[in-house]
């Protein structure tokens, strides 16, 4: 399976973020020393300003390259401005286009960032700069890789941007199951949002998740499956408020895959967020989300 990296892209970040960059460097590594032969390692070209430009505004772009970001802008973002800040926005969406296309050749492929589903199409939120699944959506769709097009959001908190990205569009159906006392306060209308109480456990989880996907994948008839499998559901996530442990994580990375298997559907798996204290379990459940999506690849020859 061909899985892509960036890590090496580092943002230059004040001490008082503590946003977990290190987890990307570690995640790579462990794809690396667990690597007997099913993983092809890659850097992702750039996504361009005319593939960001298919979801999002030309202003928006702009300030973004220049740095003529507001202060208020940059408080949503919660990240300081940089030029490494751009490269790895841009890098981060190139991961989700080339798995896409990966996906579409292979049968699955991975972006070990990613996930980035608070980017609105003129604004930033919540450590998102660039949409990566709006832009390889459209990507894909312009390539006539993929016409109907499902995101499964299994991060905790909510994908808003990407909601209100899609929000008129129904080539791309947005299935969100997430937090409902989460981040963030205003939610926007997926075509399907799935709000979970405080403390919902493995068994409650994935019962939701199995109808969620049978109703999703039934509504939207999709050619391409994008699953944002975000390691912040975990019961130890100092952001999360979910009570899922490293096991119902590594179910709820099956379930998906199964139900892509039985439709015989392609899936991009990217990493979304994660914020236990210990850097180690985030990226224990990231890898298990890659391990597994790496054992639906077509072989080749067939």
């Amino acid at each position: 399976m061909k899985v892509y990296y960036c890590d090496h892209y580092v943002l230059p970040l004040p001490d008082r973020h503590r946003f977990p960059m290190d987890k990307y460097r570690m995640l790579r590594e462990r794809v690396e020393q667990c690597n007997v032969g099913q993983y092809q390692l890659l850097v992702p070209d750039p996504a361009s300003d005319d593939e960001i430009l298919l979801a999002h505004a030309a202003g928006y772009l702009d300030r973004v390259v220049t740095g003529y970001m507001g202060a208020r802008e940059l408080r949503e973002l919660g990240f300081p401005w940089s030029g490494a800040l751009v490269e790895r926005s841009r890098r981060s969406s190139g991961g989700t286009i080339a798995a896409c296309r990966a996906a579409c050749a292979d049968g699955a492929g991975a972006n070990l960032a990613g996930g980035t589903h608070h980017a609105y199409g003129a604004r930033a939120q919540g450590y998102c700069v660039f949409n990566d699944s709006a832009i390889a959506s459209r990507v894909m769709q312009r390539e006539g890789r993929a016409i109907r097009i499902l995101i499964v959001d299994c991060d905790v908190h909510q994908g808003n941007g990407t909601a209100a990205i899609f929000a008129q569009d129904p080539t791309v159906f947005t299935l969100s199951l997430h937090g409902a006392r989460n981040f963030p306060t205003r939610k926007e209308s997926s075509d399907l949002d799935i709000a979970l109480p405080d403390g919902t456990d493995d068994a409650a989880y994935l019962h939701a998740l199995d109808g969620a996907l049978a109703c999703a994948l039934e509504r939207s008839q999709p050619d391409l499956v994008i699953y944002v499998a975000g390691a912040d559901p975990y019961r130890q996530d100092r952001l999360g408020r979910l009570n899922l442990s490293k096991s119902g994580l590594a179910a709820r990375d099956a379930l998906v895959y199964e139900y892509c298997r039985q439709w015989g559907l392609p899936v991009a798996v990217i990493m979304g967020g994660g914020y236990a204290d210990d850097v180690n379990d985030i990226v224990d459940i990231h890898y298990h989300s890659v391990a597994q999506a790496a054992k639906l690849v077509i072989p080749v020859g067939v």
